[in-house]
């Protein structure tokens, strides 16, 4: 279908397909037990971007609208272009009507960046750059990265069950400074005439305690243990860190117990006794490394939500498997991790814990009587793919408003 996208003041006809097209109104069938008359409304806007995006975002939109109208909540969703698609259409990778509208919306959900068919590209045109605008755009500088192993896939892990079952940590990550975003960097060349690439890893003191004191407010809400990561024996940015993290505990926050790793260490511990660890804080190069690493100890990246919180304003909300070219198209992705990053849009983006609860209880639900995708599947549950799973959880929504 085609539509107009309105980009850098001009209007421009393109042939944008929706994903998110399967609305909730026009699947309103699934709802069997008496509607809330909507008491709140919130406004989203859903950026599916590239590849299996466009597979598990109108998962995640339809298990937000039937989740939200058993709380009362009704949903505006606006549907624009990033990544690759907008390249396409529009030859930048972030339309300025996309980030017109996300500054307007309560909450972004956003699907992945990212094509090999833009891989060359020059930087500025590659589709990455679309997701480092935004954020940088959203003034978001707090990644937060749940990894938790649910008692119905400690069999799908990667690790030793013994030491993958029961963990439940959460990896608070830097969005905005570091060696990431630091200045100077680019390329030169030596006094021998080779060509040389550089960066610089800095965080300011006013960096480490805005991170700090989001993760220190977590770790208090959790179960009071927080662990900082970083590389103080070599790094100056990183003595800076630890630093300012001692400090803060001391004058600020005395009830947290506060440890620090090294980021070598750290990657070690999370592997051989993953259990140790509640919240971790880190700068955004060592976040994106142990994250990364994480993602292993549920035994896929299918089951990993994030979010990426400001100060004020909307927050992005995202899976963290990417846009997976090899399996786009083929409905074998897992798109239980959008539907929790789904979730976490509700508990931190919009604060509607009780939202939240009944999709993580949904998912929960989904597991119990068995279904898994292919990344996750075992001997002895039921292989479905992700357009069937999401009707199994759109199922067990339904079910929990049968037993209230």
């Amino acid at each position: 279908m085609a539509r107009f996208i309105h980009v850098s003041s001009t209007q421009i006809p393109v042939a944008f397909m929706s994903a998110t097209k399967r609305s909730f109104r026009r699947r309103a069938s699934v709802i069997r037990c008496a509607a809330i008359t909507p008491k709140k409304r919130y406004t989203i806007a859903v950026l599916p971007g590239d590849g299996v995006g466009n597979e598990v975002i109108p998962v995640a939109v339809d298990v937000l609208c039937l989740a939200g109208s058993l709380e009362g909540i009704d949903f505006s969703f606006k549907e624009l272009p990033i990544g690759g698609v907008a390249l396409d259409l529009v030859g930048v990778p972030l339309p300025d009507e996309t980030l017109t509208r996300a500054k307007q919306s309560d909450a972004v959900l956003l699907g992945a960046v990212g094509w090999p068919k833009w891989d060359n590209n020059p930087k500025h045109l590659k589709p990455i750059t679309a997701l480092l605008q935004l954020r940088a755009a959203l003034k978001v500088f707090a990644n937060l990265r749940p990894i938790t192993v649910l008692p119905q896939l400690v069999d799908s892990t990667y690790l030793r069950k013994d030491t993958a079952e029961g963990v439940d940590l959460l990896i608070i990550r830097e969005l905005t400074g570091g060696i990431y975003n630091a200045h100077p960097r680019g390329f030169t060349t030596n006094e021998q005439g080779d060509e040389v690439g550089f960066c610089t890893e800095s965080y300011s003191a006013s960096e480490v305690d805005h991170i700090a004191r989001v993760a220190f407010d977590i770790a208090k809400q959790r179960r009071g243990k927080l662990c900082s990561v970083d590389k103080a024996t070599i790094l100056e940015g990183s003595m800076l860190w630890r630093k300012r993290v001692t400090a803060m505990a001391a004058s600020e926050y005395p009830e947290v117990e506060v440890s620090h790793l090294l980021i070598d260490t750290a990657a070690m511990d999370l592997v051989r006794h993953p259990r140790q660890f509640d919240t971790i804080l880190t700068g955004v190069m060592f976040g994106d490394i142990l994250s990364d690493l994480a993602a292993m100890i549920p035994g896929s990246v299918g089951l990993l939500p994030s979010a990426a919180l400001g100060d004020s304003g909307p927050g992005i909300f995202e899976p963290v498997h990417g846009s997976a070219a090899k399996h786009y198209g083929k409905d074998t992705v897992n798109p239980m991790a959008a539907v929790l990053s789904a979730a976490m849009l509700l508990r931190y983006g919009l604060k509607e814990e009780n939202a939240a609860k009944r999709i993580e209880e949904a998912v929960s639900d989904v597991l119990d009587r068995g279904f898994r995708t292919r990344d996750i599947h075992t001997c002895g549950t039921t292989l479905v793919g992700c357009k069937r799973m999401g009707e199994e959880i759109l199922r067990s929504l339904d079910a929990s408003c049968k037993k209230l």
